[in-house]
């Protein structure tokens, strides 16, 4: 038994840009959203910036800036990136390469894993119990209504509640600064993900612990301890 796998008895995950690329479903709904009222649309490339806070703050980045304080234009907006997401979100999302092999193992090792997402409640589930079923999950979290989205290490504290574990006894892995700085607001180990919407910098300046750039390392450092 190395020292690592004692150490760590969970794992949370963040899910857009970690486990799930949904990055050009995303990006396709908004652009339909903004072509339907004749505004200007995004390369995909500029999506990675504006995911990772919510839908409402997607839809904020999204639109021209003229429109960000028109709480009624935003409203609409986020109605009909919703309604077009809903119907739309599994057109081309999938795990990224290895992420099965990766739950695999950490299974296998006994690790608990619990899934984190400022994505909506809804959808978190609808993604995870799509695209990750076969594997047990035993907290599966997005943004719900009376609960501060991520940074705020509230979620993160509810599922190591769940999960039965001590935070310290958690890793976290994510693709952003807003993973990192959860992590460390919660007590957990920061893992940054470099196969996610965002970059190194990004990720060190926030406080990532370790950095892997493919999924089977992560199963490395927990066997090696």
């Amino acid at each position: 038994m190395g020292m690592k796998r004692e150490k760590f008895q969970a794992a949370v995950f963040d899910l857009d840009g970690t486990l799930l690329n949904t990055l050009e479903d995303l990006a396709r709904s908004m652009n339909r959203v903004l072509k339907g009222h004749g505004l200007t649309t995004h390369p995909m490339d500029d999506y990675r910036y504006f995911v990772g806070d919510g839908a409402r703050t997607l839809v904020k980045r999204a639109v021209p800036e003229h429109m960000r304080q028109d709480e009624k234009a935003l409203a609409l907006c986020l109605k009909e990136f919703l309604e077009d997401y809903a119907a739309n979100w599994d057109a081309n999302t999938s795990p990224y390469p290895d992420i099965p092999q990766m739950l695999e193992g950490l299974a296998r090792m006994n690790i608990k894993l619990a899934v984190l997402s400022n994505k909506p409640h809804n959808f978190t589930r609808l993604c995870v119990k799509r695209y990750l079923g076969q594997w047990k999950f035993q907290a599966v979290l997005g943004e719900r209504p009376g609960i501060p989205r991520k940074p705020s290490p509230d979620g993160a504290l509810e599922a190591a509640r769940i999960m039965g574990v001590k935070p310290e006894k958690c890793i976290y892995l994510g693709d952003t600064s807003i993973d990192m700085k959860t992590a460390k607001a919660a007590g957990m180990f920061p893992v940054g993900v470099l196969w996610g919407f965002r970059d190194e910098q990004e990720l060190r300046e926030s406080g990532a612990k370790l950095l892997i750039s493919r999924p089977r390392e992560l199963l490395k450092f927990m066997e090696e301890g």
